[in-house]
């Protein structure tokens, strides 16, 4: 029997945060309670920014103070865009991880946390401090890492150059984040490789946005790379409202479930549990 595994990251935050109509606190908890039953590895269930930047996570600390972790073995992440929601963040103890959206994007890097880049670099700095202190992850998501939808220099080396950079400082996990959807087998192949193979104590993440038929040729070229931690979002609900005014949907979790059924990998999740949690996602998306 195979004993590799794939490390899944759910992340129903990234899927509600696009959604105009708010989603009632008891939905979301309801939504969050199911996925906490099927075993992922983390759940990024919610975020500390500013509420007119994402009213839809408005009531992240009220859902957080409603849930029972008490049965779960899945961390939570929450995504914080400064300073203070780190550090709001960090006081409690039931999250493990906090994600921060880094940009290669100067003008994405503006709309999604108001700075600029050197400014989050800054930023960055500061947020290891703080989950140092705090006994926290900090997860580094390196946004429009396949593209660039506003016509500035890009490339797959400025990419490399900011994760060595994130590196050098002391992020240990960072996700290369397919934010509008752009990345191909080639793009995906070469960072995941080339990266992996530089900084084998660092743990890369994939969080790829795609199309229904594309999504299987991306994670087979991220998984053939070395990549092991996967974000997904069931029925790949969501999409960065920043980014674009279409969005491109996340990672399927269904379909990264029959990845690694085809590839024989080991799977501890409760595929009972895991139905009813896609059952509730029907009711809580419209």
């Amino acid at each position: 029997m195979n004993t590799e595994s794939l490390k899944l990251i759910e992340c129903p935050r990234d899927a509600m945060q696009g959604i105009h109509q708010f989603i009632p606190t008891d939905q979301k908890v309801l939504y969050l309670q199911s996925l906490l039953r099927v075993g992922f590895d983390t759940l990024d269930f919610g975020s500390y920014v500013s509420a007119p930047a994402i009213p839809q996570l408005r009531d992240t600390d009220e859902v957080l103070d409603r849930l029972d972790l008490s049965e779960t073995k899945t961390k939570l992440l929450a995504i914080i865009a400064n300073r203070q929601g780190a550090k709001t963040a960090a006081k409690r103890n039931e999250i493990s991880y906090l994600g921060y959206p880094f940009s290669v994007s100067e003008i994405f890097q503006k709309r999604n946390t108001n700075k600029t880049i050197a400014e989050s670099i800054a930023l960055v700095t500061e947020l290891l401090e703080i989950c140092e202190t705090h006994n926290k992850q900090l997860v580094v998501y390196i946004s429009m890492g396949f593209g660039n939808p506003y016509g500035e220099e890009w490339s797959l080396e400025l990419v490399e150059k900011y994760c060595e950079q994130m590196i050098g400082m002391g992020v240990k996990i960072l996700s290369l984040s397919d934010t509008i959807g752009t990345s191909n087998p080639a793009s995906i192949t070469h960072l995941f490789s080339g990266l992996i193979k530089a900084f084998p104590d660092v743990e890369f993440g994939a969080h790829l946005h795609t199309t229904p038929d594309t999504w299987h040729e991306k994670v087979l070229a991220a998984y053939n790379a070395g990549c092991r931690r996967f974000d997904g979002a069931i029925k790949g609900f969501g999409g960065c409202p920043m980014a674009t005014d279409e969005l491109t949907g996340n990672m399927p979790t269904e379909k990264l479930l029959t990845f690694m059924q085809e590839k024989k990998l080991k799977n501890d999740l409760d595929l009972l549990a895991f139905e009813s949690a896609y059952n509730e996602a029907l009711k809580t998306f419209p």
